[in-house]
């Protein structure tokens, strides 16, 4: 008797389609092999499976079983293929297969009393399940949330082997999951802070406008205390709301991942990410044998915010020069290579010296002029080339924190950053999420003519401070983001001078 079941297997983010075959033979013992490069997980099922299968009251195969997980030539790994696996033996010991098992994607981790446990990548799942024209998808109660926000498909959720028995049967049925996009967005796009929370700082306040207005990199510079994380805990509060589709492609990223928190179904606020000084290179930007998403990725469409910048190894910042310059990772390995969406706004935070002290009027400054550069040389030149924007944030004065007058709340700031957003949407045309920090160089030469008084302007600084080529670019591109938030096409001499006043670590370089 011969079984075929539709599953599927994770590469990175992506499903890709994996066909469960499962034929039991006439003769032979009651043993189950597993053929098609499983994993060493899939191998070890075998029992779980069948004590699954006992547990639930079913019989499971009396001879010999092969179970073929295709294509052959692609590595499965995980325990989502245990369900299919164990509806095809007890399908195949019944001697019927139900017309309904053609016609769902089925996957998840089965416990020994036949529970069905969650997963990973039921989002990606879904959207194969639709892609393919499958009536729908049968997954973990725990999952179906994230699954049910795709449409034109059916989501079943059940909470045991013997549900999911009962509905491919038609001896039991089972209301498809459903989703009201508007209601999740609705009460999940709420953030608990606000800038009107920061105290004083309206110029590194400004500052960050412009970052968000283009999807700048910023890097603040500050002392402690001085109010540098909870103004990169705020920035998300002034950007956009996010789209359907950036928060699809967001959730397939914490879903492949297993971050997804439970029973929730599409992230709805930007996420900002805030790994510690000690991460490894896989955990900033994705890796391991079974490549998987790293702290750049889960930031998509959002922030990653990198506090006690010098801290990090350098060879690990390194490894960000490539996502802030194409938007993704490429994790290369000998048998294939996978691909991570990874566009995020950089925020990076440092103190001025190690004490942290140094230029404040009020702290004593402990360190030494060679300690000052061997901590400024632990960052190298080309990444900070690639931030935008650096921004210095001075200490607090005590008026300002104790006055009883609100600074710049973030609803104010949003509203000139979607404006913004919206002329440089006109601008690269409504299909495209291109702005200006995100500009090629035939962009910058198109969009961003400068006067004569600009160009001499340009000029002096480039002489100056020594810009290199990609910080010429960079001063331009701040330069139109800055006259788009004043709503002009024309860059004047003091957006331009605006924008490199934002370059104050070139100096270092």
């Amino acid at each position: 008797m011969l079984a075929h079941l539709h599953s599927f297997t994770l590469v990175g983010i992506e499903a890709l389609p994996c066909e469960v075959e499962v034929n039991v033979g006439s003769m032979g013992f009651a043993e189950a092999q597993i053929v098609g490069l499983p994993d060493a997980g899939i191998k070890e099922s075998r029992e779980r499976i069948r004590t699954a299968i006992y547990n639930c009251g079913y019989q499971p195969p009396a001879h010999r079983t092969l179970i073929n997980l295709a294509p052959a030539d692609l590595r499965k790994e995980g325990p989502a293929l245990d369900l299919p696996i164990a509806l095809g033996q007890i399908f195949c010991a019944n001697n019927a297969i139900p017309d309904r098992a053609q016609q769902y994607m089925i996957a998840g981790e089965l416990a020994l009393d036949g529970r069905v446990r969650p997963i990973k990548g039921v989002l990606s799942m879904a959207i194969l399940a639709r892609d393919k024209g499958l009536a729908g998808i049968i997954a973990p109660r725990d999952n179906v949330n994230e699954a049910a926000v795709v449409d034109n498909i059916d989501v079943i959720p059940v909470a045991s082997l013997t549900e999911a028995v009962g509905f491919l049967t038609e001896e039991l049925e089972i209301e498809p999951a459903a989703c009201d996009l508007n209601s999740t967005f609705t009460q999940a796009s709420k953030y608990d802070v606000d800038f009107s929370d920061v105290r004083g700082q309206e110029f590194c306040k400004r500052a960050l406008t412009v970052a968000a207005a283009g999807g700048h990199n910023i890097l603040m510079l500050g002392p402690p205390g001085s109010g540098k994380t909870l103004m990169a805990k705020c920035l998300p509060t002034i950007l956009p709301p996010l789209t359907l589709d950036e928060s699809l492609e967001t959730t397939r990223i914490w879903s492949a991942s297993g971050k997804l928190p439970p029973g929730s179904s599409l992230l709805a606020t930007r996420p900002v990410r805030s790994p510690h000084h000690s991460a490894s290179g896989p955990a900033l930007v994705g890796g391991g044998s079974v490549p998987q998403a790293g702290e750049v990725s889960l930031a998509h469409h959002g922030v990653l915010f990198l506090d006690e910048f010098p801290e990090f190894a350098r060879t690990i910042l390194e490894t960000l020069r490539q996502p802030l310059e194409d938007g993704r990772v490429t994790i290369a390995r000998s048998h294939s290579s996978v691909c991570f969406p990874a566009e995020f706004m950089l925020v990076a935070a440092m103190n001025p010296c190690p004490c942290g002290y140094y230029s404040d009027p009020r702290t004593p400054c402990k360190c030494s002029q060679p300690q000052i550069e061997r901590y400024f040389n632990r960052i190298s030149g080309p990444l900070i080339d690639r931030i935008d924007i650096h921004v210095s944030v001075q200490a607090v004065p005590f008026s300002d924190l104790r006055t009883q007058k609100p600074g710049t709340t973030s609803a104010t700031m949003r509203e000139q950053v979607v404006t913004a957003r919206h002329i440089q949407k006109e601008r690269f045309g409504p299909s495209t999420n291109t702005l200006n920090g995100r500009m090629g160089p035939r962009q910058v030469r198109l969009f961003c003519p400068l006067d004569t008084a600009g160009e001499q302007m340009l000029k002096q600084a480039m002489t100056e401070l020594g810009l290199s080529a990609r910080a010429h670019d960079k001063v331009l591109r701040l330069s139109r983001t800055i006259a788009d938030l004043d709503g002009v096409k024309q860059i004047d001499a003091k957006h331009l001078a605006e924008a490199i006043q934002y370059r104050k670590l070139d100096r270092r370089v």
